[in-house]
């Protein structure tokens, strides 16, 4: 049996619902978290995560729930917790398998005090939420999944696990380094890069919709040869930003 994702990629590259870089205007809700002084020492980093056009994109706003899987020291996490505001909620969870990135992260960001954030260790290898959340985000992460072995049936079991915490009609966004056409699943574990076509067969099979692509992370210049940490592209690589929405 053929994998999922073989013959996926042309899908990809004629699909619509391509966003230009520039084409959503970020909210008054995602502008005010990004200009929150509490964030001088993240700030830096927002033109080049293009952050005010994907969080556009992504569609949060005020009042949401939102999952941040695998947060890393907390980037998107902090800003969800301004956009959502305090009638909304932010889980930035690790599940079980990945509570050794946790151990400097969690602490410091639980020690901030954001009223609407519940940062934790979960104690199951798939994420979990307490109550069904309008959006599910993950950064740079996905391309782990089947790596050790593990393969598609990982693959699966997440984004079945995302669909499970989603609200009808709610949102997953993907974001991670683009590997070249056709390459699949090859290079996730030596170049830390994933096929953007297998990711949008894997997310489809498990029952979400593609909902579009946006192309700020696009970079053209990046021949996808090189591990993401190669000092001549680390920073710079060509990334991927899909939007899926459970029917």
């Amino acid at each position: 049996m053929k994998s999922i994702w073989m013959g996926a990629t042309m899908a990809v590259a004629i699909a619509g619902g391509a966003v230009p870089a520039g084409a959503q205007k970020a909210s008054p809700a995602i502008a005010k978290a990004l200009a929150d002084p509490a964030r001088t020492d993240q700030q830096g980093d927002d033109a080049r995560r293009k952050a005010a056009e994907v969080l556009a994109f992504s569609g949060v706003r005020s009042g949401n729930v939102v999952v941040d899987y695998l947060p890393g020291a907390g980037y998107w996490t902090r800003i969800f917790s301004g956009v959502v505001g305090p009638k909304g909620r932010v889980y930035a969870v690790w599940t079980a398998s990945g509570a050794k990135y946790a151990e400097k992260s969690l602490p410091a960001l639980q020690a901030r005090g954001l009223a609407n954030v519940t940062a934790e260790v979960q104690t199951t290898n798939l994420p979990t939420s307490p109550v069904p959340v309008d959006l599910v985000w993950t950064a740079q992460n996905y391309h782990d999944l089947p790596n050790k072995g593990a393969g598609e049936p990982a693959l699966r079991a997440f984004d079945g696990a995302v669909f499970r915490m989603l609200k009808r009609g709610g949102t997953y966004i993907v974001i991670d380094h683009a590997d070249a056409a056709g390459t699949g699943m090859s290079g996730t574990e030596t170049r830390h890069r994933i096929d953007p076509a297998a990711v949008k067969a894997q997310v489809q099979a498990a029952g979400f919709k593609f909902v579009g692509e946006s192309t700020v992370l696009r970079n053209p210049a990046d021949d996808h040869s090189k591990a993401v940490f190669d000092p001549e592209i680390r920073g710079k690589t060509d990334q991927f930003v899909y939007k899926f929405r459970k029917p």
